[in-house]
């Protein structure tokens, strides 16, 4: 998997394991060690890539706490984690949680909205957490169809919307679900500028992993223009193949 990263000009990865109460019993201790040991055999490789903890944590009434104490990874020690809601019900009280976590001073990042089913029925939900301070996050894989006509309606609506900070690639293996983030730049890149490719693809995941503030640009649905730059539609040609990836 580092090596189908790199060698779609990936150079660093947030590796998130999932977390989630009796299914996904990680912690931040054992992830840190499996990252270290992975980080060991990508040197002996030879293979160019950084790596940063986190986790694609789940919906858990004691999540505030474990977060605070330390027990659950934020990304790379910052203020910004990944917000998992379960994929087919609509958890009671999801954004009385948010809230909560955000009084807190964390910033859930909401992984793959468009690929939850009860986007359908429920979208404003969606909206509402993106206006309390919730950023957003669409997988790679969603923006360029290859979660189904769903998923790819919902990514078209939010990144149409101006709603979506982050894109991601939310890989699981080297065959199915492979890392890579270069066409679905592209795709965001004709959809939205190359302006707004470049800040989902490598500026805010910067601006995170180094824990500076950060506002959802969906949260006022002020609309960035989508003309490109000629130096950033350069630097997009020459990053992606390029860019930075979860």
């Amino acid at each position: 998997m580092a090596r189908l990263a790199v060698a779609d000009g990936t150079t660093h990865m947030a590796c998130t394991p999932h977390i989630m109460p009796g299914v996904y019993e990680n912690r931040t201790a054992n992830i840190v060690r499996a990252i270290q040991g992975l980080e060991r055999a990508l040197r002996e490789a030879a293979i160019p890539l950084s790596l940063y903890v986190g986790a694609d944590v789940h919906v858990a009434p004691d999540l505030q706490e474990q977060l605070s104490i330390g027990n659950v990874p934020t990304l790379n020690k910052s203020r910004y984690f990944l917000f998992e809601p379960p994929h087919h019900v609509l958890p009671p009280r999801l954004e009385e949680l948010a809230l909560r976590l955000i009084r807190a001073e964390f910033v859930p990042i909401i992984t793959h909205p468009e690929r939850l089913t009860w986007i359908k029925s429920n979208y404003d939900v969606i909206e509402r957490l993106n206006a309390a301070g919730c950023l957003i996050q669409l997988t790679a894989d969603s923006i360029i169809g290859a979660f189904g006509r769903t998923a790819l309606y919902y990514s078209e609506k939010l990144l149409d919307e101006g709603r979506v900070d982050i894109i991601a690639s939310d890989a699981h293996s080297s065959t199915r679900r492979r890392p890579g983030l270069s066409r679905a730049v592209m795709a965001v890149a004709k959809r939205r500028g190359e302006d707004e490719a470049y800040n989902m693809a490598l500026l805010r995941p910067g601006e995170i992993l180094a824990n500076r503030p950060l506002d959802p640009v969906g949260a006022g649905l002020q609309r960035k223009s989508a003309s490109a730059s000629a130096g950033r539609l350069g630097m997009l040609g020459r990053l992606f193949k390029g860019g930075s990836e979860r």
